[in-house]
């Protein structure tokens, strides 16, 4: 067997695998000498049929299987030896006169080549690395909230503003019934309030949904619907009023303290508002650094410049998708990824440079971690090691789960080189003035 290489350009290449009779011949004739053994042909017993025969039937099959087996063993083995990094996979010529009862063969093969380029952490243009601070309004909100959720429910007679009202949202039309809890901030307009204000148990109110409430997504809850369905819906639904209700703020005392943290932690107003300050700014951290990573791949993507094979990828992209396309189409589809795999060659090079790896002892301690927060959201603060890590090795036996958080911690690893490397300006902002620059 023989295989050359011959060099287009610098992005593009064609080898040439030719490949003799002897390199398949035994290969051929043990496969045939099998079928022999244990082939059914009317009129010979079993392991007796005459090898000609065997030959004429299925010579010409194994012959095609067993060189494409030959070729592309030798093709990989090739690629990984010579370290020719390839974006796509190799794409087999058209031969017209190519003849299988020949003896020997030859193969012409297409390459698109990675790029040489030079990544550029540290630019000369600073990227933006939000600080969201939990200011005294997020606090306040915050605190009131928990006054409420922990407080003490009055019941009324009357709809007043500020209630919690419970009843039914019934809809014959689209077969809704379903009883729902809410305060009247969620409703919106004057004339709706009007019609909850002053309202008793037992009271049936005539409503529409369109503009009923102040956030459309509230209607998936009301009234038990899809997300889809929710939006823009216009139709009269019958609200039947059961249970009118006063939530009177708890106070700020030790029993409420030790409700929402271990008993004794937290012993006063100004230590509560310490630890949601603490909570709330983790919470924001981790937004901050997804922005922060988007941000500068963003940037590395637009300042980190190499041409790409373009027709090979084309090509290869209309030549190995599920379904047949056009040349238009795959131009598109093109198109549609290139800023994804021209990340994923910077993501990659930058990793290599920089040695950048998951360990299986730092994937296991990752998981852990991801476990510990999960059950720290149903009340499981202190999980014994043992039962983390029975946890630990029933998700990492799964594959999409080693692979999935892996990536992520990879991830986290690229953050933290790139607050390292990276040339960066920190701007400190409240969450609401952060959700305003940046996704408004």
């Amino acid at each position: 067997m023989d295989i050359t290489r011959e060099h287009i350009d610098e992005l593009n290449a064609v080898v040439k695998v030719a490949i003799s009779k002897d390199d398949y011949s035994d290969k051929v004739a043990t496969v045939l000498n099998d079928y022999r053994k244990q082939a059914n042909i009317p009129g010979f017993r079993k392991g007796h049929v005459p090898l000609g025969l065997v030959k004429k039937q299925y010579g010409k099959a194994v012959l095609v299987d067993e060189v494409n087996k030959l070729l592309q063993n030798a093709l990989d083995k090739y690629l990984t030896e010579e370290k020719i990094d390839v974006l796509g996979n190799p794409l087999p010529r058209p031969q017209d006169d190519f003849d299988w009862d020949a003896d020997d063969f030859s193969f012409e093969f297409e390459l698109g080549l990675a790029p040489e380029f030079e990544v550029k952490i540290k630019g000369s243009k600073p990227v933006t690395h939000y600080h969201i601070v939990a200011d005294d309004k997020t606090l306040d909100e915050q605190v009131d909230r928990v006054r409420q959720q922990y407080g003490k429910l009055i019941s009324k007679e009357e709809v007043e503003e500020g209630d919690e009202i419970t009843g039914t949202f019934t809809s014959e039309e689209k077969e809704i019934d379903n009883k729902a809890t809410f305060t009247l901030d969620k409703i919106k307009g004057k004339r709706n309030l009007n019609k909850f204000t002053g309202s008793k148990a037992g009271d049936v109110l005539e409503l529409k949904t369109k503009n009923l409430v102040q956030d459309e997504h509230d209607l998936m809850h009301f009234l038990k619907i899809d997300h889809d369905e929710a939006h823009d819906l216009d139709i009269a639904v019958s609200f039947t009023i059961e249970e009118i209700n006063k939530r009177e703020p708890a106070e700020l005392n030790q029993e409420l303290f030790d409700k929402l943290f271990p008993a004794g932690t937290v012993t006063s107003e100004e230590e509560l508002r310490a630890r949601i300050k603490e909570d709330a700014e983790k919470q924001y951290e981790q937004q901050a650094d997804q922005k922060l990573l988007n941000d500068i791949t963003e940037y590395l993507v637009e300042n980190t410049k190499f041409d790409l094979p373009a027709e090979f990828l084309k090509k290869w992209i209309r030549e190995t998708g599920e379904n047949p396309l056009t040349e238009e189409q795959a131009g598109e589809e093109y198109e549609k990824s290139e800023k994804g795999l021209r990340y994923q060659l910077i993501e990659s090079k930058i990793i290599n440079e920089n040695d950048l790896q998951v360990s299986f002892d730092e994937l296991k301690d990752f998981a852990k971690g991801f476990i510990k927060t999960q059950m720290a959201q149903f009340g499981q603060t202190d999980p014994s090691e043992e039962e983390l890590d029975s946890i630990a090795a029933r998700i990492l036996s799964n594959r999409d789960e080693v692979k999935r958080l892996s990536e992520q911690l990879m991830s986290k690893k690229l953050l933290e080189l790139y607050k390292e490397k990276a040339n960066l300006k920190t701007k400190e902002v409240s969450f609401e003035d952060f959700i305003k620059e940046v996704y408004q």
